[in-house]
């Protein structure tokens, strides 16, 4: 039995969800609120097995409800969301403090809640199913602590630019943009200083610093790809890998992450904030980049045209693949051609999408790095492959970011 805790600040919301978990077999409603602070009494007291949570309520937001439910008493939560700008942003921040999933809400009749009544119930099932931890629990990249092993992130500061010897505000630290960063590395292959960010033409590079991963360079195969594949829990694990990545990573990686249109611009944007890399929403016909990180875009199919030497994104609007669109198996086959230059990564997700293309990716000699057990939220499409007997590594997630830059330069 999956006990449930609903909280909006919809009489009708609440109605609705409640009805909808009471008449379907294995869920049982245990409290319903109308506020997060409300929400999080509920979940303290009773520890249900999964917390609806909206983002607009009075009294207390639900990001600021799901932070403290997160530290104090974590349970697996799903998100309801608005189709916005600033719902997406707001619903990246949820994930980023440990929401397992979302859901968009439909607007408000009945009829267009009964149309998607199986996809929640399917999403409220798989949420609750997730392994929650308090140390899974991220902490923003740019969070200054004071223990001694932290060097590492202050050498991200100051690779971007950033004075770290001096205090500095949250308003005063302005990541590059996408665009900035952009003509930054244009530049920097125009006057070939390969393995170091350009500086004459940006304020923000004029300090030099180590990389994450100081022993590497951007010494290494000009033709090599990678293309990673995740879902429910993707945006942490994600969080956990490209910025890791050194700017002068020396080819460039596609992403699918299973999201609606709207959703994906956001978590681009997000990780390029916190990235070396260029990270940003895929466009069609663009050339893939070394350096540069292109995320699917929701409602989108991705896949990868050219040979080795040019390639570029090709987005289309194909039917969903076992209900996915973007689908992580279409840009795994569409990789195939390019055979032993392929890194093909899988991290957390429900279902199977992508291990059927990982299989041809193997076959074509391509290699293969699936995200273990321990760390995954939902332990699915990882699973897949590994029990296929493809996986060359089988690592938790922390060490994803090495293994591919340790192939890359091979």
């Amino acid at each position: 039995m999956i006990r449930v805790v609903v909280a909006d600040d919809s009489a009708f919301m609440r109605k609705v969800l409640s009805d909808l978990f009471e008449k379907t077999p294995g869920f049982q409603v245990v409290g319903t609120a109308r506020d997060g602070r409300e929400a999080v009494k509920l979940v303290a007291k009773e520890r249900p097995d999964l917390l609806t949570l909206d983002i607009n309520m009075p009294v207390m937001d639900g990001l600021s409800a799901l932070e403290v439910i997160m530290k104090d008493c974590p349970v697996p939560v799903l998100m309801f969301s608005s189709l916005t700008k600033k719902g997406a942003d707001e619903t990246i921040r949820a994930l980023e403090l440990g929401a397992v999933d979302f859901l968009c809400k439909t607007g408000g009749s009945i009829s267009k809640i009964d149309a998607i009544e199986s996809e929640i119930i399917e999403k409220c099932r798989s949420v609750a199913g997730a392994k929650i931890n308090k140390s899974k629990i991220n902490k923003n990249i740019f969070a200054k602590k004071q223990e001694a092993g932290n060097l590492r992130r202050i050498n991200i500061f100051e690779k971007k630019g950033y004075n770290v010897a001096q205090p500095q505000t949250a308003a005063s630290i302005k990541p590059q943009s996408a665009q900035e960063k952009l003509a930054a590395s244009v530049q920097q292959h125009k006057q070939g200083l390969t393995g170091m960010m350009a500086k004459r033409d940006n304020p923000l590079l004029k300090k030099k610093a180590a990389p994450v991963y100081s022993s590497y360079s951007s010494s290494g195969s000009g033709t090599k790809l990678v293309a990673l594949g995740t879902s429910t829990g993707g945006p942490r694990a994600l969080q956990q890998v490209i910025p890791k990545l050194p700017g002068n990573m020396p080819c460039g990686m596609v992403v699918v992450q299973h999201m609606p249109a709207g959703f994906t611009k956001s978590l681009a944007e997000r990780l390029n904030g916190m990235s070396q890399v260029t990270v940003k929403e895929a466009e069609d016909g663009e050339p893939i980049l070394p350096g540069h990180v292109y995320i699917a875009p929701g409602g989108y199919h991705l896949t990868v045209t050219g040979n080795a030497s040019k390639r570029e994104i090709s987005l289309n609007q194909d039917p969903p693949l076992a209900s996915h669109r973007p689908a992580v198996d279409v840009m795994f086959d569409s990789v195939v051609k390019y055979g032993g230059d392929i890194v093909s990564v899988i991290l957390t997700g429900m279902g199977c999408d992508g291990a059927a293309g990982m299989k041809k990716i193997k076959r074509a000699g391509g290699y293969v790095i699936a995200e273990s057990d321990e760390t995954c939220v939902v332990y699915g499409m990882p699973k897949s492959v590994v029990e296929a007997g493809i996986a060359d590594e089988i690592l938790p997630v922390g060490q994803v970011a090495d293994a591919i830059m340790k192939r890359v330069r091979n």
